[in-house]
């Protein structure tokens, strides 16, 4: 019943977006049957399935252990977000190239292909945006631009093509990014991105903890947190670290143990959702 009436939902709040249902004779698989945004006012892009899986989204990819993978974590985080009634995730590593942004993605990407939601990736790490590399586009305006700059927020949203899925890019580089991600602007615009529309899901991938502030100033503005650790390069020592920052502002669903070989043996500090290989990024 009550993915029904997150289904009602979700096509109500469509009715008061800037789009029309479509459908897609198409798509693949199990997404056959299911309806499709054409959006009129955010960009959107058509991005070749090559580079998809060059940079291995799994928006590319029909099956696989690497889109199990992510269909797993998909239902895990989902089931925690809606226990506890949230839409709201920061996904965050203790330290830089632990597999954190492909995974903010892929995990974007895979809830977004559910029918019940839509999904807004929010590139957050303001030092060093990259998630647009992801889709293969060069620099774009984004997040920053429309904080510092008063650029619309509509004029900055990308849907790079993958069905009820939008990005809002982190735009240029920023230093002073503790103090713009606390602003009053950016706290407002968290306000409005989690209540307009019940039915979507908004993911923040946001810096490694150990290297900012970034995350513990802004945490508090996300409903849960997830934490991406890397086999063979993240010790336990700085998934204790990480976890003892935030464990007084907002709860951590669990880590992601990124290119592992197997499931292994974790410290039993770390909670393991799930172990997958999504590579680097």
């Amino acid at each position: 019943m009550d993915r029904f009436r997150t289904a009602l939902q979700l096509h109500k709040d469509q009715q008061d977006q800037p789009g029309t249902w479509l459908q897609d004779g198409k798509a693949a698989g199990d997404q056959a049957l299911s309806p499709l945004i054409v959006y009129t006012r955010t960009r959107s892009l058509d991005i070749p399935l090559s580079v998809l899986r060059r940079r291995r989204v799994m928006a590319a990819y029909d099956k696989g252990p690497f889109v199990d993978a992510f269909k797993i974590l998909r239902t895990q985080v989902m089931h925690r977000l809606r226990e506890h009634d949230w839409n709201v995730l920061g996904v965050t590593s203790p330290g830089r190239g632990e597999g954190k942004t492909l995974t903010a993605v892929n995990l974007a990407v895979s809830l977004a292909m559910e029918t019940a939601q839509t999904v807004l990736l929010v590139d957050a790490n303001l030092r060093n945006p990259s998630v647009h590399e992801v889709f293969g586009l060069d620099d774009c305006p984004g997040l920053a631009d429309y904080l510092l700059d008063n650029q619309p927020l509509e004029d900055l949203l990308v849907h790079p093509g993958i069905r009820r899925f939008v990005l809002l890019p982190g735009g240029r580089a920023v230093s002073n990014s503790t103090e713009i991600l606390t602003s009053p602007k950016m706290l407002a615009l968290v306000e409005e991105l989690k209540h307009r529309y019940p039915s979507r899901i908004v993911i923040f991938d946001l810096p490694p903890l150990l290297h900012t502030a970034d995350v513990l100033a802004f945490s508090p503005y996300t409903d849960a947190l997830l934490l991406v650790v890397e086999e063979g390069k993240t010790t336990a020592e700085e998934v204790q670290r990480a976890l003892s920052l935030v464990k007084n502002s907002r709860p951590v669903l669990g880590t992601v143990l990124n290119k592992a070989g197997q499931l292994a043996a974790t410290p039993a500090s770390m909670k393991k959702l799930l172990s997958v290989k999504p590579g680097e990024h």
